[in-house]
């Protein structure tokens, strides 16, 4: 019954709320909250058989929400909790960084002066016993691991190691703590007075991460900045604001919001940004969304920088989040995100018709548009203008960059993606990895060396070529084998630095065959030149 006082409550806020409307509507939905508590209550007292209301209630929640827009949801207390916790910036738990071998957990990292690191635990450890119960070799699942690990602050898990080079199981009392979470994956000199930073999402602490990190990188001389927003989800309203304030001019406008029963808002730059000045270059794909598009499309309204890459996602509907009392939460659409120069972020779309939604990136795909610019075409009507330059720019739907890179589909061959799919290339690596582990640790006196001198073994890239003919994975022809070989090679290599250093090395590797990431370093060399 509990979830049926849920739904009141949910039906209650539409009527609460529900501003400017007349008294028939009033009326009609005073019916359907009648209609609905008067069905969940027959069938709890007079159906042939037990039924669970808890479930009843929470797919009638999602069958009204599914009459809705793509973005408008419901979500129990757990996928809220497991949803809100990166944007949240922790989570509680042991704190270690970790990736399934052969069916067991094996630590990569500790977190730093995390739980796990302070009780001794290390890299390479295996985690075979939690609390007494087995852990490895019975086919738990990620988030089955994780379930197990992660618990309130305070609260004591014991855990038993097998470390290699150890006959004997280690056991660990781990006093589980706030774990902290980063958006910011990157933050480096790709070149001379040139930085690159990189987001994954716009979290609680993403402003003062991209704020700190922006400091570092003026201290090591840098002019020219490139923000990679490629893949990056978005996250909170208020952390795009904070991340545009640190470009963009005291008083340019951000984005604005307008929806039926809410007023229109406007968001604008609080002049106490740490880049201001100097060029500015955003990279996003068809992956980009949401805050994301809103950093970009303020950047590129504003005049503020270049935009590099393909046409974001498209993402510009703003949910408010809906508390319900047993923890579960519905995020209803009420209002639009708009550009500075008026452009409506959100990509079209058909009421109750969120399959063909989802399909929009395929059929971007088979339409070309993600290889070829000329493929892309918008009407008259969507024309708009830059507010200082007045530079023509298109609505429709996502942020359009100003410099179109194509999607690269030779980068990952067909037989790289089979490969990847069936784990062959990730378990191959953690093997090779493992064996080697203290001898790699030893071999480098710092990520520089690594970075120069450090070239993939032959035997595993051809062990993962065998063990995918063993899968019946084969290569088209020797073309291909050999374009596989050589992305093996660079992503095996960032792999290995993530692991040694940390996300930021993997980006440092990965970064110099990223083609927008070349395609912003053409153009930064081009004015230098020019100048």
């Amino acid at each position: 019954m509990k979830k049926i006082l849920t739904l009141f409550i949910l039906l209650a806020v539409a009527q609460l709320t529900a501003v400017g409307q007349t008294l028939h509507e009033r009326a009609e939905l005073n019916m359907a909250v009648q209609k609905m508590g008067a069905t969940l209550m027959a069938i709890k007292g007079l159906y042939i058989d037990t039924v669970n209301t808890t479930k009843l209630a929470d797919e009638a929640i999602k069958g009204m929400l599914s009459q809705l827009d793509p973005h408008s949801s419901y979500s129990n207390a757990e996928e809220t909790k497991r949803f809100t916790e990166p944007l949240n910036s922790n989570f509680e738990g042991i704190g270690v960084q970790f990736n399934i071998l052969n069916d067991t957990l094996v630590v990569i990292q500790p977190v730093s002066k995390g739980p796990s690191e302070k009780a001794g635990i290390l890299a390479g450890d295996r985690i075979i016993l939690v609390n007494d119960s087995v852990f490895a070799g019975v086919k738990l699942t990620r988030e089955q691991m994780m379930k197990r690990l992660r618990g309130p602050k305070g609260s004591v898990v014991v855990v038993g190691v097998k470390r290699r080079g150890v006959e004997e199981t280690l056991y660990f009392r781990l006093v589980r703590d706030k774990i902290p979470l980063h958006s910011l994956d990157a933050a480096y000199m790709i070149r001379p007075e040139v930085g690159l930073i990189r987001l994954e999402n716009f979290a609680v602490s993403t402003k003062d991460e991209l704020h700190e990190a922006i400091k570092k990188l003026k201290k090591q001389g840098m002019k020219s900045l490139i923000l990679d927003l490629q893949t990056n989800g978005g996250g909170y309203l208020e952390a795009a604001y904070a991340v545009s304030s640190e470009f963009l001019d005291k008083g340019d406008l951000v984005v604005y919001t307008d929806g039926r029963s809410v007023p229109k808002q406007r968001h604008v730059a609080t002049g106490k940004g740490s880049f201001e000045k100097g060029r500015l270059i955003v990279l996003v794909d068809e992956y980009t969304a949401s805050s994301a598009e809103i950093v970009s499309g303020a950047v590129q309204d504003n005049d503020r920088g270049i935009i590099i890459g393909r046409r974001t996602f498209g993402k510009g509907l703003v949910q408010r989040p809906i508390e319900l009392p047993d923890g579960s939460m519905v995020r209803l659409t009420v209002s639009h995100y708009y550009t500075p120069s008026g452009r409506c972020i959100q990509k079209p779309y058909v009421k109750g018709q969120k399959k063909d939604y989802d399909s929009d990136m395929l059929n971007r795909y088979n339409n070309g548009e993600l290889m070829h610019q000329d493929s892309i075409h918008f009407a008259d009507s969507l024309k708009c203008y830059t507010l200082k330059k007045h530079r023509v720019v298109y609505g429709g739907g996502g942020i359009m960059p100003d410099i179109f890179v194509p999607l690269d589909t030779m980068v990952y061959t067909k037989h790289y993606r089979a490969l990847a799919r069936k784990n062959i290339i990730i378990n191959s690596y953690m093997e090779w990895y493992d064996k080697h582990r203290s001898e790699l640790a030893a071999k480098f006196d710092g990520f520089d060396s690594f970075k120069q001198d450090f070239e993939i073994p032959r035997e595993l890239v051809d062990t993962i070529m065998s063990r995918g003919v063993k899968a019946d994975v084969h290569p088209a022809n020797n073309e291909e084998q050999e374009n596989t070989a050589k992305r093996l090679r660079i992503q095996l290599k960032a792999l290995l630095a993530r692991d040694l250093w940390d996300t930021n090395e993997y980006y440092v590797i990965m970064n110099e065959e990223d083609a927008a990431v070349r395609r912003a370093l053409e153009l930064l060399a081009n004015e230098e030149e020019k100048e």
